[in-house]
């Protein structure tokens, strides 16, 4: 039963490469619905894996498939629409290639064997390298290659942490499976410079494909080349999966006593994506690469708030789920946003209140809650993660976080109120349909209903997952 969440869109997604051109389309939303239903039931019965040195159904691994199914059915219903009235001529490609990182994705998720959690964070880089090469243009072969690369020597880079962790477990004299449960388990008897290295390893690796800085210069790129459906996906999806090898990592350096050492580290990273997001976004100019840069901001929010582990811990569990439905609605609008203006550039945008008006309330709604203020949880969770940070002494940190939030607030606001309400001499003729619409407002709309109640399941869901957070 675990094993088919993964193996149904690997199915699928085979199957797609060989249907003509258009047939695709209802297998992405036939899929999607699957996989949500077989998430769900995975989510009330939490059965055990039929291979469960490999794979298990863990609380962390749980709450990102549930986000990973639901986001994946809401964007087919849009894909759908969108391929529609986008000139791809390679659909069956790019329908295969979503549903294969759908799979890949969902494995990432069940994953418990360290070794198999590392070949399915690789096995999303060459489903999703196909994603962003789908217009085949000079810009886009650069992104991909860009991405490939890049994410390769960070693979590779985690695959030695994998290694060295392995080796913790020989000169340490523990003889258990390598899995995240097991290690987590008897962390104490763990070598503890091979684990210091081993995390050290894995963070600068699964970081890179998280989009941590220094690493992430292959984001921008990607995220702005990539079909707004794809970038969808990478942006709430995939810097997730990576974020779970290295919360996974951090849950046994924490048990193991060394939680002082990753979290420090942890703290650095997450300022540091932060202050270059800040760096970035107040001149940019291209919305889409507006939003990547959001991205690598708040994928600095959650590093940051791990970190600090405690109450920060658990506002960076929220931010990391609210990032992932709220920044899913803003690229899922900004496809709209291309297909009426024909532009990347801001400054070719504008009016966007007048013009598309449905499309204005999905993205301005997505900027009041990307930019952390309510009725949206990514408010609850930045506020959690500063008191956390306060809590535990970390003043110098706070400051820099809080004053790396405004400026890219201001930033943010000025190039969100010039597509808004700018330009006001630019006239487009589109019409907004439907279903190119209601999946963003969805999604909002089911942020803002979880900033007011949440289900004790989920709670509790969060809580075993923060097991040795502090």
């Amino acid at each position: 039963m675990v094993e088919l969440v993964f193996l149904a869109p690997l199915l699928t997604g085979a199957i797609a490469f060989f249907l003509p051109r258009t047939s695709g389309r209802p297998l992405l939303v036939i899929t999607g619905f699957i996989h949500l239903l077989l998430s769900l039931i995975l989510w009330i019965r939490r059965p055990t894996a039929l291979f469960p040195s490999y794979f298990a159904v863990t609380p962390e691994g749980l709450l990102s498939l549930l986000v990973i199914s639901l986001l994946f059915f809401l964007i087919s219903i849009y894909t759908t629409a969108y391929l529609k009235e986008a000139d791809i001529q390679s659909e069956n490609i790019f329908t295969g290639s979503m549903l294969l990182f759908l799979s890949t994705m969902t494995m990432v998720t069940l994953s418990d064997h360290i070794m198999v959690m590392w070949i399915a964070i690789e096995a999303t880089t060459l489903a999703s390298a196909p994603l962003i090469y789908t217009h085949r243009s000079a810009a886009s072969l650069e992104a991909t290659w860009k991405y490939v690369l890049i994410c390769s020597v960070g693979i590779a880079l985690a695959l030695l942490g994998s290694v060295l962790i392995d080796l913790s477990m020989g000169v340490g004299g523990v003889d258990v499976p390598v899995a995240f449960s097991s290690l987590t388990e008897v962390a104490q008897r763990l070598d503890p410079l091979w684990l210091k290295t081993g995390f050290v390893f894995i963070l600068v690796g699964y970081g890179t494909k998280m989009g941590l800085a220094p690493m992430h210069t292959w984001l921008p790129d990607a995220h702005s080349e990539a079909p707004s459906p794809a970038s969808a996906l990478l942006s709430g999806v995939l810097l997730n999966c990576a974020y779970l090898g290295i919360f996974k990592t951090n849950k046994i350096m924490q048990a193991a006593g060394l939680g002082n050492f990753s979290g420090n580290i942890l703290i650095v990273f997450g300022l540091a994506s932060m202050l270059a997001a800040a760096t970035f976004i107040i001149r940019q100019t291209e919305y889409k690469r507006l939003l990547a840069y959001s991205s690598i901001e708040n994928m600095g929010i959650i590093a940051f708030g791990t970190g600090i582990g405690g109450l920060g811990a658990y506002g960076a569990v929220l931010c990391l789920i609210h990032h992932s439905l709220i920044k899913s609605a803003l690229f899922l609008s900004s496809g709209n946003i291309l297909m009426g203006y024909g532009s990347r550039l801001i400054e070719k945008t504008g009016n966007l209140a007048k013009l598309m008006p449905k499309t204005f309330v999905a993205f301005f709604g997505g900027f009041v809650g990307i930019a952390g203020m309510p009725p949206f949880g990514i408010f609850l969770g930045e506020l959690l993660i500063i008191l956390g940070a306060f809590r535990s002494g970390h003043y110098w940190g706070v400051g820099l976080f809080i004053l790396s939030i405004c400026v890219i607030f201001a930033g943010f606001a000025n190039h969100v109120m010039k597509i808004a309400f700018g330009g006001t001499g630019v006239d487009i003729q589109t019409k907004e349909i439907p279903n190119m619409v209601w999946p963003q407002l969805a999604l909002l709309f089911t942020s803002i209903v979880l900033f007011f109640w949440m289900p004790g399941t989920l709670y509790q869901t969060i809580i075993n997952a923060l097991k040795y957070s502090g």
